[in-house]
């Protein structure tokens, strides 16, 4: 009979078991925490990270980084905007080609920082960090930075109509983060991401192009970044160069603390899932806790080493750098 209490086990689920911890801490400080209002706040922050995190999950599966996210999410959201105006402002009038438009756009963007990693034999995250900045920069040159606008009813529904208390835009993460567990567990592409990330060179022997997987991986990330970005925008109604803020410590931290391995090939988007709901509990806890703003970035920090602490099974790390 297989044992079920095994430190393996244990870390598997370690993850989980910091959520439920953070979810009864905050609900035993500040009952109002296990609410139904709250639950559909937490969903709304977390939507358009969650697309982002996911995103950079198949990066770091693959043993690399990708730090672009800002910088592909501003631009892609600002485009977005102008497109969405151009059209007439409204999905009805021909707006909502905007969207899969935008969507081979944040693709395209992601093959581009993936030819630049694995043609060019640049670092990952030295290259994705540049064309962050080039997107970040575009933004501006784009927006002149202002804010670009377009009230679309239909379009805002994303965040105003309610399926249980639930936005429709968390339905579409949901939708996009099985769309994701489908690429990482049942095709081809998702298997050469663990094989890559588990041993390169080994994938490599086996008759895995690697090159193309990984400018794949990259071009699938941009594709997530650019959901985050429409998200984004429907969550915000307005779109400028600093839309994608934050994003980049939000996600990372995200996937890190759901248990995927920062040197590839363990993990998943399921992880990162539970990571992106762990930092939006904690996020959300320190607000209704009525936790000063100066404390709560410390405090963020703070219980995302506890986190990684408890997920991560050190004795399999033979290193850190």
């Amino acid at each position: 009979m297989p044992r079920i209490l095994t430190r393996e086990n244990a870390i598997r689920w370690a993850p989980f078991m910091v959520l439920l911890a953070l979810i009864v801490l905050f609900t035993a400080i500040n009952p109002s925490f296990l609410s139904q209002r709250n639950f559909a706040r937490i969903a709304i922050a977390a939507a358009p990270a969650l697309m982002v995190a996911v995103g950079v999950t198949f990066i770091i599966v693959m043993g690399s980084i990708d730090l672009s996210m800002e910088g592909v999410v501003s631009l892609t959201a600002v485009l977005f905007c102008f497109l969405m105006l151009a059209l007439g402002g409204t999905l009805a009038s021909g707006g909502w080609i905007a969207i899969p438009v935008i969507l081979a756009v944040g693709a395209a963007i992601g093959l581009v920082n993936g030819f630049i990693h694995v043609k060019l034999k640049i670092p990952s995250f030295m290259a994705s960090l540049a064309l962050g900045f080039i997107g970040t920069g575009a933004a501006i040159l784009l927006t002149g930075g202002d804010i670009v606008k377009f009230n679309d009813p239909t379009f805002r529904a994303l965040l105003t109509w309610r399926i249980l208390g639930f936005p429709l835009m968390v339905y579409v993460a949901g939708l996009c983060l099985v769309l994701a567990w489908f690429i990482q567990s049942q095709t081809r592409l998702g298997r050469y991401f663990y094989a890559v990330g588990g041993g390169e060179e080994l994938a490599h022997a086996s008759g895995v192009r690697v090159q193309h997987v990984r400018m794949a991986g990259f071009s699938l990330a941009g594709f997530f970044y650019a959901i985050a970005a429409i998200l984004q925008v429907a969550k915000l109604g307005q779109a400028e160069s600093v839309t994608g803020s934050n994003f980049m410590f939000m996600s990372i931290t995200s996937v890190v603390v759901g248990g995927v391995a920062l040197w590839g090939g363990i993990g998943g988007v399921w992880n990162t899932l539970v990571g992106v709901l762990i930092v939006a509990v904690i996020n959300n806890g320190m607000v209704v806790i009525g936790l000063p703003d100066f404390l709560q970035a410390a405090v963020l920090g703070l219980l995302v080493i506890i986190a990684v602490i408890l997920s991560t099974d050190r004795r399999a790390v033979a290193f850190v750098k």
